[in-house]
């Protein structure tokens, strides 16, 4: 009887006709599905990725605000004119009347609801009016949602009727509205050069490696295909609300697969190059080099795969949309990588390897120069060159004394905005927070409007630290028991120190509530300074949360797939210090010598989970080969035979992935320049340094314990090559069924009792909350999920081990803990659309203004 896998590659490899069949069906799945998806701008939602967790301080303040305040759901867009020349306060006047009069004709985009300037609101003036009143402020409410692109034309005609009406004044248009709208345009634009550049970089990169034009044109096709079936199935799941997609996660998601894509697309053919050489019918060779590359494809697929799902975990939405989508992107290109590649390379025939032909093709297959007398230096002074690798990754986190997180939107686009100009021009005019006010809400079980208290409680607030003033007028609900000032700091509302001046200030707000005899006060703060220090809190937390959880599983993976204890700590150790590296470096230069502002706050998460995630795949090409090496050679050969015959794919898929996120960098936005250059450098770090040398130096150094428990046997002399290879799933060698089967059943039993735990949960879950579901029964409820997703992983891993399973089966079963983070999403889609939860509102990318700016 033929083993399984040999019946599937047969079935999917067995001939050129079986390879046409493979070939058909990817292009019919991706046709039939981009036939009947929506398109994925259109479900992108970039608006819950900068928002704190639904249940922060300030998203409650934002919710009473646009509970209680009618008009609130507006959003606007902030005109700021400065006049100009010895009488420019006059100049600036004329200018706002001739703007309010054309914002209020018949003639004005329909989404524009009302105007606030001096002119319809003369009281709102020392609001509204500089202190040298050379420059005003008009505030435009505007209806409708800021990525629809009606929106968007109509902030554009504000911006020409404001133009034509400004005369010899300086106008811009910012705000939420603006901001929003300059956003899109500065991710569509960057979205075609990127796509071009990623395209034309890899082509060029794939001729020189391959010296063969179509076999350098498979692995881009089989990106394409893989990347429209990705993208139209998260377009659907984006479109049910199972899963967020944003702009940032769109770009990221085209360099990502483009980079694994190719990887995989090398391991496979340079393997089959191997093959050819001992086995000169091309489809066997084919399925031999896809059975000899399967476990470590597939183990490095896996460890992304976890690494994404790991996200799941996150309290901030910036982090937990992240993953799902890229997750999607790399499962499907796992499978055409081990489905449509093999195939499209046999259904070319010969002509795959024109013009060298396949005796060039099969002869490049043996290692080169250059890793001979790399794996010599390793060999002959291991200690040193593990030294020397250490003490410059050291010197290289040295940058991270420089370290700092930035949370402006706007300081982060690479290109002239009219937002931005509009916002420098507030600060310069009005003071540094008059750009982002904050807005302190008191809540009481009592009416505020009759007593003293709102006064006493306005005095405490501007005592507080680096409050600049507190709005004249505060606003009341209806029922007048909620309170609201609108605060402006005197420092930048994006720093550091202004996110760290929130909690004083709400402390400050309840102290003088408490003061003025106010029982049971409520008090939260709102506005773009409050969510920011929202965001830092929740990113803080998530990323140590998430750290752990990615470094637990990798080493989980490492040691399924090597047998072993020790190897997957010293080879996480090392991608940690090239993690380290690589911030100290990124930050170096992009804070240091290009002068941003800082680190973008998700930057530093993305590339701990992406460098990681990624940079674990060079080891287990290594150490995968290494421990196949082991079963003819000594140790020591062993580690020199692995790396002379990985150096070079391992190099060349290095360099691809390295500048398919190089690609990165012309984007006009500094979160991806930032993580671009962060991937590139410690992609290249980890394929020219660490795997190369430090590595096998320490394989080296260790010897037989490299692997320990396991120890190497005795080598053989390789035999013969095998028509056909053994199943992948084929234990080693099995000891007495009896107990192998007791401990698969006693696995068996706990997984149905697991599957039944969890279905009991949801339906208690059902009972205990609603009608009445809370945020915070969601989060318990994700938090069970997330410890059951770790639960479940270490258990297959353990079963496995003891029962030496395959890294294929064991896969199946490790992916199944993904079902409790998605019954958790379902869940939460459920509450909020029945209403038991709060919806997210859709609101402009980045800032928010209280109604008298």
């Amino acid at each position: 009887m033929q083993p399984t896998n040999s019946r599937l590659l047969r079935c999917l490899l067995g001939s050129r006709k079986r390879a046409a069949v493979v070939v058909a069906f990817w292009i019919l799945i991706a046709g039939l599905l981009a036939g009947v998806a929506p398109t994925l701008e259109s479900v992108e939602d970039n608006a819950s990725a900068n928002l704190p967790p639904a249940a922060s301080d300030s998203m409650k303040a934002r919710d009473l605000v646009r509970a209680q305040l009618p008009g609130q759901d507006a959003t606007p867009a902030i005109v700021v004119v400065r006049g100009e020349g010895a009488d420019a306060a006059a100049s600036a006047q004329q200018a706002v009347t001739r703007i309010t009069a054309a914002l209020s004709e018949s003639t004005r985009p329909d989404q524009v609801a009302s105007v606030i300037s001096t002119v319809t609101a003369p009281d709102a003036a020392a609001e509204l009016v500089s202190r040298d009143r050379s420059a005003q402020l008009l505030v435009v409410p505007m209806t409708g949602s800021p990525s629809d692109e009606s929106f968007q034309n109509a902030v554009d005609k504000v911006r020409s009727l404001v133009s034509d009406r400004a005369g010899p004044t300086e106008v811009a248009v910012t705000g939420p509205a603006g901001i929003a709208t300059d956003t899109v345009k500065v991710f569509s634009g960057g979205d075609r050069i990127l796509l071009a550049a990623t395209i034309l970089l890899v082509l060029v990169i794939l001729l020189a490696i391959y010296r063969s034009p179509l076999m350098a044109l498979v692995p881009l096709v089989a990106v394409g295909v893989a990347m429209r079936v990705a993208e139209t199935v998260g377009a659907l799941l984006a479109d049910a609300g199972l899963i967020t997609v944003s702009s940032q996660t769109a770009s990221i998601m085209t360099v990502l697969l483009f980079g694994v894509g190719t990887d995989y697309a090398l391991i496979i053919t340079v393997r089959y190059r191997e093959a050819l050489l001992d086995e000169p019918d091309r489809a066997r060779a084919m399925r031999t080099a896809v059975h000899r590359t399967a476990e470590s494809v597939l183990a490095s697929a896996s460890t992304i795969v976890l690494a994404m799902f790991a996200l799941l975990v996150a309290a901030s939405p910036a982090l937990r949309g992240f993953g799902p989508y890229l997750a999607l992107g790399v499962a499907v290109m796992a499978l055409v990588a081990f489905t449509l590649i093999p195939a499209l390379v046999l259904l070319l025939g010969r002509g795959v390897f024109w013009p060298g032909g396949v005796d060039k093709a099969a002869e490049r297959g043996r290692g080169a120069g250059v890793w001979h007398r790399v794996a010599a230096l390793v060999a002959k002074a291991p200690v040193r060159v593990a030294s020397a690798v250490v003490a410059l990754l050291v010197v290289l986190s040295a940058g991270l004394l420089g370290y700092q997180e930035s949370f402006n939107t706007l300081s982060g686009f690479r290109t002239a905005t009219e937002s931005e100009r509009g916002q420098h021009l507030i600060q310069e005019e009005f003071g540094p927070g008059e750009i982002a006010p904050s807005t302190v809400v008191v809540r009481s079980h009592d009416d505020l409007r009759s007593g003293s208290a709102p006064a006493e409680i306005a005095a405490g607030i501007a005592d507080a630290g680096h409050v600049s003033r507190v709005g004249e007028h505060p606003r009341f609900a209806e029922d007048g028991t909620t309170v609201f000032y609108d605060v402006v700091l005197d420092l930048d509302p994006y720093s550091s120190e202004a996110l760290d001046a929130i909690a004083p200030l709400q402390e400050a707000a309840r102290t003088a509530a408490d003061a003025a005899g106010v029982q049971d006060a409520t008090v939260l703060v709102g506005g773009e300074t409050a969510q920011n220090a929202d965001i830092r809190s929740a990113l803080d937390h998530d990323t140590t949360l998430i750290a752990l959880l990615v470094l637990a599983i990798v080493t989980a993976v490492l040691a399924l797939l090597l047998r072993s204890v020790l190897a997957p700590l010293y080879l996480v150790a090392t991608l940690v210090l090239s993690f380290l590296a690589t911030l100290g470096v990124t930050t170096f230069f992009t804070v240091t010598v290009l002068g941003d502002e800082g680190i973008g706050n998700r930057v530093t998460a993305y590339i701990f989970i992406f460098l990681i995630a990624l940079g674990v795949d060079y080891n287990i090409f290594i150490m995968s080969r290494f421990k196949q090496e082991l079963r003819t050679r000594p140790p020591a050969a062993a580690v020199t035979a692995a790396l002379t015959r990985t150096g070079g794919v391992v190099s060349s898929a290095g360099l691809i992935l390295a500048a398919t996120f190089a690609v990165l960098m012309t984007q006009p936005i500094r979160e991806l320049f930032q993580f671009g250059f962060a991937m590139a450098f410690g992609i290249l770090l980890d394929t020219f340094l660490i795997r190369p040398l430090l590595v096998p130096a320490l394989v080296r150094l260790l010897g037989d314990r490299a692997l320990w428990p396991s120890r190497p046997g005795t080598p053989q002399t390789p035999s013969a090559p095998r028509t056909e290879p053994p199943a992948a799933d084929a234990p080693a060698a099995r000891g007495p069924e009896g107990g192998s089967g007791r401990l698969l059943r006693a696995f068996t039993w706990i997984a149905v009792v697991e599957a039944c735990t969890w279905a009991g949960l949801l339906v208690g879950m059902y009972f205990k909350y609603v009608p009445e579901t809370t945020e915070l029964g969601v989060r318990i409820f994700g938090t069970l999920h997330g410890a059951a997703f770790v639960v479940y992983v270490l258990l297959t891993v353990l079963v496995a081990v003891r029962l030496k399973w395959r890294l294929g089966r064991t896969t199946i079963l490790a992916l199944l803990a993904a079902i409790p983070p998605f019954m958790t999403i379902a869940f939460e889609v459920w509450a909020r659309r029945t209403g038991r939860l709060p919806g997210r509102a859709v609101t402009a990318n980045a800032r928010t203004v209280p109604s008298s700016r």
